[in-house]
């Protein structure tokens, strides 16, 4: 940032001659700064008025803004409908670094202490094509660890104890992405109903940690310690190898609709951080009461700071994006792929190396933007997960009814090799992040055992959560004690994670799923902060053979390159780091027409070499079979293979008693709607 620069240095910096606070808003004709009393923060103790600049920016340099010292600011400004002045009213600093809460529940910022030792420990820098996601929640993935310390039970300290850490390690998994950890509040109609916002997709501000995620030590801890339990949790899990990804929210905030809690960027300037239609009412494309409007040079930059901080600062990783397309609107909310904020945020130097993942979408008009998103983004590819669940469970769902699937093999080929008709040729496979499941939604086992949500607990009335989740319960809704059922059943999750874990571009695994957790048919379990969300710990041995089979197969797709080319190949050329694919039909012929295309031949037989840039030369090869009878499989006869060693195979939990070696031109049987994964020789 050059010192020219109009926006710089925003929020509370602290040097020599004091603190200097620093506040954009372009509608506000005063804003003081309130200096509340070190042992009361709700006593204004000092106030100090700021000056405007020519470009909106408010500021003041006083010696009473201090490390720990308790501030507010306070906004005049003209009345109308886009404005919420009210110069009574204590307001966050958007740039606040820490935030406590007053006993009459109002927040204070306050001056964060932000030094802290990090000895040195370096990010493990993962490459796109090795990585391997785990979704977690803070709380939920601890809660219930028995080998957790009482004190550290779902608590950024608990995500960082050597128990946890060795689970992960365990599983294999490269990169921790964790729902949000922005300071957050639960709406008003939740509280009403003495629910809460889990997942946290509600922020308050956008620069501090939730405290609730801290140990109890931290959170009396004073100035600066529920910060450095935070990167504490960063450099033990860096020290560790593990990546930490956060899921940010920045497309709306807390401040709900024009009824909702004004608590910062309302009362500072409500007509430029938030869109309005021309009467005034807000313009929603979120389904959360407000929208942050970035067409304005000002909202663009708060993402960025924040990014900068957490990044810079606290050393995380990278950035999987709520809502992506809102971030992408221009000022007649339309979205463009160009938007300077979108392209800002992969290109800015200040966020080199960092992971950036969109979610590609949000409710407003022409807002499912997946593939359109510009270069060094990675996004959330819904296509991907969908076409894998309709393959493994609606199609067989209805060849039981009708004797028939919907659809042949072909669309799950496209997404198994990287869906290279939804992302172009320059972006190529790594700008898919595969997954089956997300917090959002059914959890792999649910999948498997509900045709419809059962979500009466979350006070809605059944109203809530997606009515099309692509599930098939097998024939037994719920829980049941059929064997028949839970053979079948077990293997589909075999089958789905099996298909995420072996397809190109990047996987993501939902906390839980690599052990078969239940939701218990709820499908949106976002208000439950209880053992129905948290991760159990003691497990059936059907859930510990789980567990060994998805750890198989993240080393499986560790071991072998041609599973995760970094780019995609193109005909009668070598392109580095890509794979060289051959479809083959069950007879071991390249597939025709009817092979793709035949809801009747549902399987194929996936030859990938890999084109070494880095690593050595590898060869696989991967037999889908989809439907639920057995099938005669003759291994296809391929240049430069001499033979074929077994990997995997989805119906079994190991391979024992199972021949290992075999040759081109062999044929194998393989059982009803099963994979199989060789290493070709």
């Amino acid at each position: 940032m050059s010192p020219e620069d109009p926006l710089r240095n925003l929020g509370v910096h602290v040097s020599g001659r004091g603190g200097e606070v620093r506040v954009w808003s372009g509608s506000a004709t005063g804003i003081d700064l309130c200096i509340f009393d070190g042992k009361d923060p709700s006593e204004v103790s000092k106030t100090v008025p700021l000056s405007r600049d020519a470009h909106g920016v408010w500021s003041a340099t006083t010696r009473a803004l201090a490390p720990g010292t308790y501030y507010a600011l306070r906004a005049s400004g003209p009345t109308g409908p886009q404005h919420a002045f009210d110069p009574a009213r204590n307001l966050i600093d958007p740039y606040a670094r820490g935030l406590a809460r007053t006993p009459d529940g109002e927040w204070r910022s306050y001056v964060q202490d932000g030094w802290f030792d990090w000895g040195g420990v370096q990010k493990p820098r993962t490459a796109l094509d090795h990585t391997v996601i785990y979704e977690a929640h803070v709380r939920g993935l601890t809660q219930l660890n028995p080998d957790m310390p009482d004190e550290l039970r779902g608590t950024y300290a608990g995500l960082a104890h050597p128990s946890t850490i060795a689970y992960l390690k365990n599983l294999g998994v490269t990169t921790l992405e964790l729902l949000p950890v922005h300071q957050h509040v639960s709406e008003a109609r939740l509280r009403a109903m003495r629910l809460t916002n889990y997942w946290g997709y509600n922020t308050l501000n956008f620069f501090t940690p939730h405290a609730g995620y801290a140990t109890r030590a931290s959170q009396f801890g004073g100035t600066g310690a529920v910060l450095r339990e935070f990167k504490g949790m960063v450099r033990l899990l860096h020290e560790a190898g593990l990546e930490v990804i956060l899921d940010v929210v920045y497309n709306h905030t807390s401040e709900e609709n024009r009824d909702g809690p004004t608590t910062s960027l309302r009362g500072l300037d409500d007509a430029n951080y938030y869109r309005h239609d021309a009467s005034g009412d807000y313009v929603d494309v979120t389904g959360c009461g407000n929208t942050v409007d970035f067409s304005t040079p000002a909202a663009q930059r708060l993402v960025l700071d924040s990014l900068r901080y957490w990044h810079r600062d606290v050393q995380v990783d990278g950035f999987r994006f709520d809502l992506t397309a809102t971030l992408g609107r221009d000022e007649n909310v339309e979205f463009d792929p160009q938007h300077p904020l979108l392209d800002a945020i992969v290109n800015d130097p200040s966020l080199e190396g960092a992971k950036m993942i969109a979610e590609p979408w949000d409710v407003g008009a022409g807002g499912w933007q997946v593939g359109n998103f510009p270069s060094k983004w990675s996004e959330w590819n819904d296509g991907y997960r969908d076409r894998m669940r309709n393959f493994w469970l609606r199609d067989i769902a209805r060849a039981r009814t009708d004797g028939i699937p919907s659809e042949g093999i072909g669309s799950l080929a496209r997404r198994l090799a990287g869906s290279n008709h939804v992302f172009s040729l320059e972006r190529g496979p790594l700008a898919s992040v595969n997954f089956i499941t997300a917090h959002d939604g059914f959890t792999a086992a649910d999948l498997v055992a509900y045709d419809g949500k059962h979500n009466l607990n979350n006070g809605e009335q059944g109203r809530d959560g997606s009515n099309d989740n692509k599930s098939y319960n097998h024939g037994i809704e719920g829980p049941t004690q059929d064997a028949a059922v839970l053979t079948v059943r077990r293997r589909a999750i075999r089958n789905l994670l099996g298909t995420l874990l072996l397809s190109a571009g990047i996987p993501m695994l939902t906390a839980g799923d690599e052990f078969g957790r239940t939701q218990r048919g709820n499908n949106n379990a976002y208000c439950h902060d209880d053992e129905l969300t948290w991760v159990t710990w003691d497990r059936e041995p059907w859930q510990r053979e789980l567990f060994a089979v998805v750890r198989q197969l993240i080393r499986l797709r560790r071991e072998n390159p041609a599973l995760r080319p970094v780019r995609f190949g193109r005909f009668g050329e070598r392109i580095p780091s890509a794979s060289q694919m051959d479809w083959y039909n069950k007879q071991g012929l390249s597939m025709s027409l009817e092979d793709w295309d035949s809801p009747a031949e549902r399987t194929l037989q996936y030859l990938a070499a890999s084109t070494p840039e880095f690593e050595e030369f590898n060869r696989i090869l991967l037999v889908v079979h989809g439907l639920e009878t057995t099938v005669t499989v003759t291994l296809p006869e391929h240049e430069g293979v001499a033979g074929y060693t077994l990997l995997w195979d989805s119906s079994r939990d190991d391979l024992s008693g199972l021949d290992a070696e075999h040759v081109p031109g062999e044929e194998l049987e393989l059982g009803p709607t099963s994979m199989r994964l060789y290493r070709a020789h």
